[in-house]
């Protein structure tokens, strides 16, 4: 998923292991989108779900 993600918005990632059930996407250092408590249970957001929120935090700055 991180390299599609690469590709497709043209940016950096990096990917870091967490505690079991953790799920979380940082831009530039703030939460973008998180499994919640699903995650425990392997419910995690689709790749388009978090293209999206990836998206739409790079577009409000990093500043917002």
């Amino acid at each position: 998923m991180a390299a599609g993600l690469k590709r497709a918005l043209g940016i950096e990632i990096e990917q870091v292991v967490g505690s079991y059930g953790e799920f979380t996407v940082l831009v530039d250092g703030e939460p973008a989108i998180e499994a919640g408590a699903l995650g425990f249970l392997g419910v995690l957001p689709g790749a388009r779900a978090i293209r999206q929120a990836i998206e739409r935090r790079l577009s409000r700055g990093p500043d917002a």
